[in-house]
């Protein structure tokens, strides 16, 4: 690459993705001192119109893009990280995760009605398996719709009667700068734990990218958020369980302390095994540019290390309670 040339990011199609991308765009290309284009690229996700929960979530968003990564189609992608598999091929590295946006669900109803409020028969739409499952605990008295569809086509299925409320990530509503009449209910996020990086974006390369790149990339990156969603996406992967997977994870950083909630749930909703853990944290560190691994301690302690061992630790708890047999 020529000094001047741009930084092709890759990103779906959809407008949530253009959104998203666009934020890490303008962001990359004040750091780097160089334009970021956006390369759409379609992926499995965009094409295939079944449910998720028939069809199984595990990088049906993810592949065709690092596919191009890996061609040299463009020199970044942005994914949202919470469709992301817990697996990265060993020619990437997930370079920054830039900090979070808000993490819970909301719903989304035409008069505010408290989700567990909802009369007797009322329609909640959501495709996601988990959401489907704390939904049935929530409101069982509710019928749960399966639905696909960006944010603008769930939103008008409320809008006009069809549902009467629909569950989405505030992340996505905030990014897309939706405006609407209709009401938002926020679910805490200690009851609902959401997917695991849910309102986290992850910015991907090639592991032998020019040092000047992950350089810049290395700036987007926040540290409490990287250690965060590896709590949560080691819960996923010590579960061997895909991104729609019935479970919800959330970790938080505190000061030099890590929380953990992690719940799983039988796919109808009627049982679910969860804990909450918490664990110090090391700061001293060296950040190393472009590792994908966030930081090294100069003491030999590495937080996100620390990080990763809480959720695999988590993982075999919820195994040991009987997770497994609740698990797809």
């Amino acid at each position: 690459m020529t000094a001047l040339a741009p930084i092709r990011l890759g990103t779906r199609r959809s407008a949530l993705a253009q959104a998203q991308s666009g934020h890490v765009a303008d962001a990359l290309a004040a750091i780097a001192g160089r334009p970021v284009e956006l390369v759409p690229i379609v992926s499995e996700g965009d094409t295939n119109r079944a449910s998720l929960s028939e069809i199984g979530g595990t990088g049906i968003f993810a592949n065709r893009l690092r596919e191009a990564l890996i061609a040299g189609e463009c020199d970044i992608l942005v994914h949202s990280l919470k469709d992301l598999p817990t697996a990265v091929p060993a020619e990437l590295v997930i370079a920054a995760t830039p900090q979070r946006a808000d993490a819970r669900d909301v719903v989304i109803t035409r008069g505010g009605t408290p989700l567990h409020e909802l009369r007797h028969g009322s329609t909640v739409g959501t495709g996601s398996p988990r959401r489907i499952a704390q939904v049935r605990r929530r409101a069982p008295h509710a019928e749960v719709v399966d639905i696909r569809g960006n944010v603008d086509s769930r939103l008008e299925r409320v809008s006009s009667g069809e549902l009467d409320a629909v569950i989405l990530a505030a992340a996505g509503l905030t990014r897309l700068g939706s405006e609407t009449t209709l009401r938002r209910e926020e679910l805490g996020l200690t009851e609902w734990p959401t997917a695991p990086g849910q309102g986290a974006l992850a910015v991907e390369t090639t592991a032998d990218a020019p040092a000047e790149l992950l350089d810049a990339l290395s700036r987007l990156d926040d540290l409490d958020t990287r250690i965060a969603v590896t709590v949560e996406r080691a819960v996923l992967a010590g579960l061997e369980a895909g991104c729609q997977a019935p479970m919800g994870a959330h970790a938080v950083v505190t000061g030099d302390s890590i929380r953990l909630r992690a719940v799983v749930y039988e796919p109808g909703g009627g049982r679910r095994i969860g804990l909450d853990v918490s664990e110090p944290l090391n700061r001293g560190y060296i950040r190393r540019n472009g590792s994908g691994n966030g930081a090294d301690a100069a003491d030999g302690a590495d937080p996100v290390r620390t990080a990763r061992e809480l959720g695999d630790s988590a993982a075999h708890r919820l195994l040991e309670q009987g997770a497994a047999d609740l698990l797809p």
